[in-house]
């Protein structure tokens, strides 16, 4: 069984992934720059990490339920 994509929470709505973090750059995959929109997240192609923009009410993946009983999308 494989592990579940990691998310990484940001407070920037542009962000860069190569794949790294706990594996050395050279064995990740080219740098690309994401751009998280009005859902709040941005999944990379490569290799399924989920960006999630913190603050602004998109603090939470899509699914999950937030603080106050809210989803995603503030609903």
């Amino acid at each position: 069984m494989t592990a579940p994509p990691e998310t990484i929470r940001t407070h920037s709505a542009r962000v860069a992934c190569d794949g790294a973090g706990e594996i050395p750059a050279a064995l990740g995959h080219p740098r690309v720059w994401l751009e998280i929109d009005e859902r709040g997240y941005v999944d990379c192609g490569y290799c399924d990490r989920r960006f999630v923009l913190t603050g602004g009410g998109a603090d939470h993946a899509p699914g999950d339920i937030g603080p106050h009983g809210e989803d995603a999308l503030g609903r």
